[in-house]
């Protein structure tokens, strides 16, 4: 398990926040534009002709797709947003999609958000501002309207978005670049990757956009940026592709294209084009102290949207593949204790029991390399994979176990409402037994029946508790906290406080460089690895 991190250790640094890019209103507070000038003598200097000849115009490929790109006003009744509903985009629309996965970055408001608190007052609205712009409470019986983007993917109206811009609307309307408005139907919503697709009807064939592949795209490609900001319609933005597969902990499937084509509150929904008009992004979340666009953006990319709104649209929800394995980070000390030549894959903690892994023979300390063809470089590659994988079909799996290869077949099965298979421990009571041994700064007592019922354990989990560890030491720095449960020592299983303790002072006097624990902490297991290197000889 990783240390906690410690925030106010790391001053002094800017703090961001991540930001969903739905715009939401309270239905009957117009706003009129506002527009910041600039004095002229502070402006830049025009480039000159020959500059300005260097770059090619973007006004053809706007041409093409500004038809296709619409935006999106939901309704939601204000009862639901007073009684606070735990849908993505029921919560404070600044938080993001699925807001409870991921840190918060900061809580100041920003310039625009007074300027909109004031412009209210002015109107004598003051405490309806709306849930998004930095404090009011919307009334109690207001409607909230979500103000996103969109695009159309078939001339008959299919149209796709984000899904904490629909999410728990009970009126949803389509609107044109030339204002026409048609109300849409929700064909079908997917949270973990924030993506929905609704069906508008009209007596003719629209004009449409076709996805492009995000895989061929390559940081430094340039893309363009089209939606609603601030509810203002139709506005194209240009920049290029930062980075790739950025996580931003906003779900399980975090795989975004980082862009720097200004993008702001508004244009969630609203596609990213590369310079053949094809969609390789759809526009979610930015990073940003206020709320406004500071060039760091984050797009779904089209290899994961496409797949999702096709089930979306043919059975109206998205089955997924799963394996049945609880995965973590391969560390390079982990790496070093198990002997592999790089920090890669993804480390099977646990193997969920009757599971798709645990029937084709996969293990505890298992290190997953490559799932049907694809390498595992990083730990969140997996589970986007075995997602994507069809149901009922058997997979090719390489794992590294004891240093060696090992190939594996499993046969995948849909996943289950509830795949985890970590149950939340609480506060017991009672008494616990005396530390019956101390080791390089941990404090070790056995697993009997009074650290069982305090700790909430299943009866399958075996092994001896940390009763304390010394704040300097090593296995602190490393994050083994009080109530852990170490179930084994380089894949050993130990019994007993004595036992612990002599296999980390033979690792310590045998000069081991590290030492690789499985650690049972709220009923999940993980595994540590603990550099001895680092370690003193602190007995707490």
């Amino acid at each position: 398990m990783p240390p906690k991190s410690n925030p106010s250790a790391e001053a002094p640094r800017v703090r961001f926040r991540v930001y969903a890019l739905a715009t939401v209103l309270v239905a009957g507070l117009a706003a009129s534009p506002f527009i910041i000038r600039y004095d002229s003598a502070t402006a830049q200097t025009a480039p000159s002709p020959q500059t300005a000849t260097a770059l090619p115009s973007l006004a053809p490929l706007v041409k093409k797709v500004l038809p296709a790109v619409v935006n999106i006003s939901a309704v939601e009744k204000g009862d639901a947003v007073a009684m606070g509903d735990d849908s993505d985009d029921n919560q404070d629309e600044d938080a993001g999609p699925n807001q409870g996965q991921r840190p918060q970055f900061g809580q100041q408001g920003s310039p625009f958000d007074e300027l909109l608190r004031r412009f209210f007052e002015q109107q004598g609205q003051g405490q309806g501002e709306g849930h998004g712009f930095g404090g009011g409470q919307a009334p109690h019986n207001a409607e909230r309207v979500a103000l996103g983007s969109g695009f159309i993917i078939d001339p008959s109206g299919y149209v796709v978005t984000n899904n904490h811009v629909v999410a728990n609307s009970n009126k949803v309307t389509v609107i044109f670049q030339d204002d026409s408005r048609h109300p849409a139907k929700v064909l079908g919503r997917d949270t973990k990757t924030d993506l929905a697709l609704l069906k508008i009807t009209t007596d003719k064939p629209l004009p449409y956009v076709t996805w492009g592949d995000s895989n061929a795209s390559q940081v430094g490609d340039w893309v363009l940026a089209v939606g609603n900001p601030f509810g203002l319609g139709g506005t194209v933005s240009s920049g290029i592709i930062s980075a790739r597969g950025r996580d931003i902990h906003s779900g399980p499937y975090d795989d975004f294209l980082q862009i720097d084509a200004s993008i702001n509150r508004g244009n969630s929904g609203g596609p990213s084009f590369d310079l053949n008009g094809e969609v390789i992004g759809i526009n979610t979340a930015i990073y940003s102290p206020n709320g406004g666009s500071v060039g760091i953006g984050f797009a779904i990319p089209s290899s994961i949207a496409k797949p999702v709104i096709e089930q979306l649209r043919g059975r109206g929800h998205v089955d997924r593949g799963w394996l049945g394995v609880q995965i973590q980070e391969v560390t390079p000390d982990i790496a070093k204790s198990l002997g592999l030549a790089k920090p890669e894959g993804a480390l099977v903690a646990d193997v969920t029991e009757d599971g798709p892994a645990a029937k084709s023979g996969f293990k505890q300390g298992d290190v997953i390399t490559s799932f049907d063809g694809h390498d595992i470089h990083h730990v969140r590659d997996l589970p986007i994979i075995v997602a994507q994988t069809p149901v009922g079909e058997k997979a090719q799996v390489q794992v590294w176990r004891k240093e060696g290869n090992v190939s594996l077949v499993p046969t995948i099965v849909e996943m289950p409402n509830n795949p985890s298979v970590a149950a939340a421990a609480q506060e017991g009571g009672g008494e616990v037994t005396p530390q019956h041994a101390n080791a390089l700064g941990l404090r070790l007592a056995p697993l009997d029946q009074q650290w069982r019922t305090r700790l909430h354990l299943a009866k399958h989990v075996k092994g001896v508790v940390v009763a304390s560890v010394a704040p300097d030491s090593v296995f602190a720095q490393e994050g083994l906290e009080s109530g852990d449960v170490i179930q084994s020592i380089d894949q050993q299983p130990v019994s007993s406080p004595e036992e612990v303790a002599r296999k980390l002072d033979a690792a310590k006097n045998g000069k081991a460089k590290s030492v690789l624990f499985l650690i049972n902490r709220n009923g999940s297991n993980a595994y540590v690895a603990v550099s001895m290197d680092k370690s003193s000889d602190n007995n707490g």
